[in-house]
């Protein structure tokens, strides 16, 4: 791959951004800044539902510092890092064309591998936890058949609501966010007057006994995955850069602003319910901000908090399966993927085939353990997380002079150390992880080497599968 002499000389005259196919993608309407602020919003958290198990297990001062400190580690520099080269190269397939830009197709097919099938397997977390918070309403779907039946069918629904088109999701990302925020702002303001700060400080379930078996054990790996899960995935917007309006404009505003929104949907209800309940740090598990509800307001409350819960990750699958289907068909429009994976839908311009494969793998992991669903996302993202980092670093390392619309106002020794926290603690979730997350990451891995190099052949081939030889990234150095 690469261009003409003549062609290079011309980007390096113009200061031109680097394109990031030579396809363009013709989409019936863009995304505007307000629902594509709630699509980041619910991509990463989707407000205070799943935090519970911080407080369960290191209590409620480190569940507290680590929502307030972890933005500032992790997400910040995320967000920077996306905002900046989601402008510079706007199109679909964000993270898979920063890798291949960065270091070459390789180790692109590696990052879109790992993003991928991190993202299916959070789809699969979702539908086991919209059905775990189900349960609390209808018990039939605790266990057995019902259960079974249940999760594919949930997942197969949501799925079809996707098939509807990228503006339908957006608006009703709005709606659905607003509705989950209302139970925990009616909690926060009902709680006003029971709320005791001191309850905030403790450390344990009996902070006064600090050797005692009544203390509870705290249990730092379930802490940090359980705030790694709420707080990461800011970069996966970017696999939808193409569809949005004014990528250049819209990104810095729109990360910001559900960045803001984010950090206040987990703290406020962490406020409230530690502060003003005493502390049984066994029961917070996932679900138990219902349980707090109802005994802070009544039981009309936790009706509310299971609703809001549920919409929650209704509007996370949504937002999840989005950047999925459309990071394949980015993917395609590039050549890593058959064209097949770029085809849209006639009525909705939605990437049908994409959608399909997702959903397909999504209900094939959902019967995993939740807690190997959630550590080996994990896992998976944080390989992509590091590769991205190094293809950040990398990029305003070889091209310094291209254009970025948004640059994070650092040079590259700041930007070295800004990379260089968050890093050390992808290293640590890897450290922490099972033998089947390993046997997961690895699989993959291995299954992804061995696409890449059939791919090389097969592009070679007349055979059924055929890919995109006009759309691939130019590679020129700006320098």
């Amino acid at each position: 791959m690469g261009v003409s002499c003549d062609e290079s000389h011309q980007l390096l005259d113009h200061q031109e951004t680097l394109p990031t196919t030579t396809a363009t993608t013709k989409t019936s309407k863009k995304l505007s800044i307000l629902p594509f602020i709630f699509l980041i919003y619910f991509e990463v958290s989707g407000g205070a539902y799943g935090a519970e198990e911080a407080v369960g297990a290191a209590g409620p001062f480190c569940a507290i510092l680590g929502f307030l400190v972890f933005p500032f580690l992790w997400s910040i520099p995320e967000a920077l890092i996306t905002a900046e080269l989601a402008t510079a190269f706007p199109g679909n397939g964000g993270y898979v064309i920063w890798a291949h830009q960065a270091f070459g197709p390789f180790w692109g097919s590696l990052m879109g591998s790992w993003k991928f099938v991190s993202g299916v397997i959070n789809l699969a977390s979702c539908s086991v936890l919209c059905i775990d918070y189900l349960k609390l309403v209808f018990p039939v779907f605790s266990s057995g058949a019902p259960r079974y039946i249940a999760i594919p069918f949930l997942s197969s629904m949501l799925s079809l609501l996707n098939y509807t088109g990228l503006v339908v999701l957006g608006y009703a990302a709005i709606v659905l966010g607003v509705i989950t925020l209302v139970p925990f702002i009616l909690l926060a303001l009902i709680s006003i007057p029971r709320i005791d700060p001191s309850r905030w400080l403790s450390l344990s379930q009996n902070p006064s006994s600090w050797l005692s078996q009544d203390r509870v054990q705290t249990n730092w790996s379930l802490f940090f995955n359980t705030l790694f899960w709420n707080l990461n995935f800011w970069d996966n917007v970017s696999a939808l850069a193409g569809e949005i309006d004014q990528p250049q404009k819209t990104f810095p505003k729109a990360l910001f602003s559900a960045g803001m929104l984010t950090v206040l949907s987990n703290l406020v209800p962490l406020l409230t319910a530690t502060g003003a309940i005493p502390l049984e740090q066994e029961k917070w598990v996932n679900g138990y901000f219902a349980d707090a509800a109802k005994i802070i307001a009544g039981e009309w409350l936790m009706i509310f908090v299971e609703i809001g819960a549920v919409l929650s990750t209704i509007g996370f699958y949504e937002a999840q399966l989005t950047s999925s289907a459309y990071q394949l068909l980015g993917m395609a429009e590039i050549g890593f993927l058959p064209q097949c994976f770029s085809v849209r839908s006639k009525w909705f311009d939605t990437p049908w085939v994409g959608i399909v494969v997702s959903t397909s793998i999504t209900i094939a992991v959902s019967y995993m353990n939740f807690a190997n669903l959630i550590s080996s996302v994990n896992f998976l993202y944080s390989l992509g997380m590091l590769l991205e980092f190094a293809s950040f670093l990398w990029l305003r390392r070889k091209m310094p002079t291209m254009k970025r619309p948004f640059k994070v106002p650092m040079e590259l020794p700041g930007l070295i150390i800004m990379c260089l926290i968050p890093c050390g603690f992808l290293v640590y979730i890897m450290s922490v992880a099972n033998v089947t997350v390993l046997l997961v990451s690895t699989t993959v891995t291995l299954l992804t080497v061995l696409w890449y190099f059939v791919k090389k052949n097969i592009g070679k081939s007349k055979m059924w599968t055929e890919f995109n030889k006009g759309a691939k990234l130019v590679d020129v150095d700006l320098q």
